[in-house]
């Protein structure tokens, strides 16, 4: 391996689509400057925000808790710690002593919300009601998720969330959306879309960074490393994409940036149209776009499994 492109230090990670050589210090400096300028370019965050970061306790929320903390707490922003405990056995508690353990060390407020709390049961528990639909669990989840994440910045009064999706995820989401043919959707993609859905404003810090990188930018921060992963992850289609998409960067470097670009052409053309009317939810009063919200249809339904069941 050689050595550092920029100062010519021993080499720690060579960039593969750039063929940029890193020490230590330059991959840091290098990883903090495009998360800077990613947030910069999309205008993300502005002075005065109250920024809430979404915090599983991953390497990634992680990660990015740490960057935001010290790119804008200098700066006068309010930086805070909302995390949400979906209920998983033997998975989530570890996550969340790793999100505590961070937001303490930083001097960061945390918010903690739970599917228990807010629905009335856990994500395992909710679990046994979709076994015979044909939906996966992330997807499931993910519904309940999203407003667990929008009730917990509500209760810290954040202008903006800030969530660790990163460049793997973002073409993750963009080829799925392809697949299952729902191209209207492709349009709420697009970082300067305000998804009037949300009561806080979204935003994805890490968009332009590859999840390898994440990864070694945690290892080189000593962030922990879940000893195990969510039994639900391998459900779906996300995790076949995942693999194809990871054979094709290791076999053609840069391929997940190009799918980044040609994504982000694409989707521009369809966030004007993506811009529709909501409507209050007839049950809870949240934007809906049909009246009632996924959230209060997935939950009579669980609701009704319960009963069925007793």
């Amino acid at each position: 391996m050689v050595d550092c492109t920029r100062c010519g230090g021993k080499p720690f990670y060579t960039r593969r689509y750039s063929g940029e050589t890193f020490c230590a210090g330059c991959f840091r400096e290098s990883f903090v400057e495009k998360t800077r300028k990613t947030v910069s370019k999309y205008k993300m965050i502005a002075s005065g925000d109250r920024i809430a970061v979404a915090v599983s306790g991953g390497k990634d929320s992680l990660s990015l808790l740490r960057i935001l903390s010290e790119i804008y707490r200098p700066r006068g922003n309010e930086i805070m710690a909302i995390s949400v405990d979906e209920g998983v056995a033997g998975y989530r508690d570890e996550a969340l002593d790793h999100a505590r353990f961070l937001a303490e060390e930083l001097g960061v407020k945390q918010f903690v919300v739970s599917y228990k709390d807010l629905f009335g049961f856990s994500l395992d528990e909710a679990l046994d009601w979709k076994e015979d639909r044909d939906v996966s669990s992330c997807s499931f989840c993910g519904v309940f998720r999203r407003r667990a994440i929008d009730e917990a910045a509500v209760r810290a009064k954040a202008s903006v969330v800030a969530t660790a999706h990163n460049l793997d995820d973002y073409v993750q989401t963009f080829m799925m959306n392809l697949m299952h043919g729902d191209v209207a959707r492709l349009g709420w993609l697009d970082p300067a879309y305000a998804d009037l859905s949300f009561p806080v404003r979204r935003v994805k810090p890490f968009m332009e960074i590859y999840e390898e990188e994440v990864a070694l930018f945690a290892f080189q921060a000593g962030l922990p490393f879940q000893s195990v992963s969510c039994p639900y992850m391998h459900e779906g289609l996300r995790s076949e994409v995942r693999d194809y998409l990871n054979t094709m960067e290791a076999n053609h470097p840069g391929i997940k940036n190009v799918l980044l670009r040609s994504s982000l052409d694409v989707i521009s053309h369809y966030s004007h149209s993506s811009q529709k009317e909501s409507v209050p939810c007839s049950v809870c009063g949240k934007p809906s776009s049909s009246g009632l919200c996924n959230v209060c249809r997935m939950k009579a339904a669980i609701e009704e499994h319960v009963k069925l069941r007793a």
